[in-house]
């Protein structure tokens, strides 16, 4: 599952990751994305840090204080660095970008 608000980006992740064979779900940045991975219970969330109408983090901390993740794996990214800030607060891994594509999949298959 991916939430991003940058469309661009958007299209090529999916792209990517239907071509290294994953089943994609691209979420509206501003939907509710706890709601959502509720009902999908998907296998990994790929999440931006800074979304437009609502935050990262904080979705990232609902879903850590109660079980609404399902098990999903949380990986945020950020044109920031802000690893440290990700990882203290649940992320299970974090990409800075722009970043590459096999960083990437490493990332999601749990290499990394």
């Amino acid at each position: 599952m991916v939430v991003e608000d940058d469309l661009t980006m958007v299209n090529l992740l999916k792209t990517l990751l239907k071509m290294e064979g994953f089943e994609v779900v691209a979420l509206d940045a501003d939907s509710d994305v706890v709601k959502a991975v509720r009902a999908n219970c998907p296998d990994v969330l790929l999440m931006d840090v800074h979304l437009v109408q609502q935050s990262g983090l904080d979705i990232l901390d609902s879903m850590r204080r109660s079980d609404h993740g399902c098990g999903a794996r949380i990986v945020m990214i950020s044109g920031s660095n802000l690893q440290e800030e990700c990882m203290k607060h649940g992320a299970d891994g974090f990409l800075l970008k722009p970043f590459m594509p096999d960083d990437l999949i490493q990332m999601l298959k749990g290499q990394a």
